[in-house]
């Protein structure tokens, strides 16, 4: 059973329209366990019960869409992937059925957010009811943030200089955050160094990681002894 109300519309957008030129392959499509980095994310969107999930695709389009079209997830293409991730949000909002209420904003090389913290996130935003609720872990925060549709208008009007942050910044007064014990939110692909250690936890994804630990323990208020 999902917890998400059905009087509200939550959906997820997943960026993957870069140019992935600090990984030595296309990210998106780069093999984790049965599948790829790209459908490890639409999974864990679905286990944890969204279902409206649009992926941004843009660079290497021809090679990403036919894997989503197998996936059964909606796509949209940006045509100027070229001018930055930025670029990319403004699709992906574009795209955006008008009764969306609030979306979960996923960089397309982050597959280990676990379907748990996408839960939590959701719950925190329902009792706060703030613009933007980002995960946290050991006091850094991660992605995916949730976005209310309060901000919607702002994303389109803004010009994009410096990409999202400043823009978000703008409403830190009205940012939540929630406390997670989930390394994904913070593990991203760059180099092939990243994409060894992704795989990794991949495997051992049932195992907490040290961070998780340790975030674990500071939620129990665990005695330092």
């Amino acid at each position: 059973m999902s917890i998400f109300d059905e009087r509200e519309s939550i959906a997820a957008l997943i960026l993957a329209a870069g140019y992935s030129s600090r990984a030595l392959q296309f990210k998106p499509l780069l093999p984790l366990g049965d599948s790829t980095v790209i459908e490890q994310a639409i999974r864990n969107f679905r286990r944890a019960g969204i279902d409206n999930i649009t992926v941004v695709a843009g660079h290497r389009a021809g090679e990403l869409i036919p894997v989503l079209e197998r996936a059964r997830v909606r796509w949209v293409m940006n045509e100027q992937y070229d001018q930055g991730m930025y670029s990319s949000v403004v699709s992906g909002v574009q795209a955006l059925d008008a009764a969306t209420q609030a979306c979960f904003l996923l960089p397309g090389d982050m597959p280990l957010v676990k379907s748990h913290t996408l839960k939590v996130l959701y719950r925190t935003y329902r009792k706060q009811r703030s613009y933007v609720c980002y995960p946290v872990i050991q006091d850094k925060r991660g992605h995916p943030p949730l976005l209310s549709s309060r901000l919607f208008p702002e994303i389109l009007a803004w010009r994009g200089q410096g990409g999202l942050r400043p823009l978000l910044a703008q409403y830190e007064t009205w940012a939540g955050e929630v406390e997670v014990q989930d390394e994904g939110i913070a593990t991203d692909l760059n180099t092939g160094e990243d994409y060894e250690n992704i795989c990794r936890l991949f495997a051992r994804r049932e195992a907490p990681t040290l961070a998780e630990c340790e975030a674990i323990l500071r939620r129990r208020a665990t005695p330092e002894p």
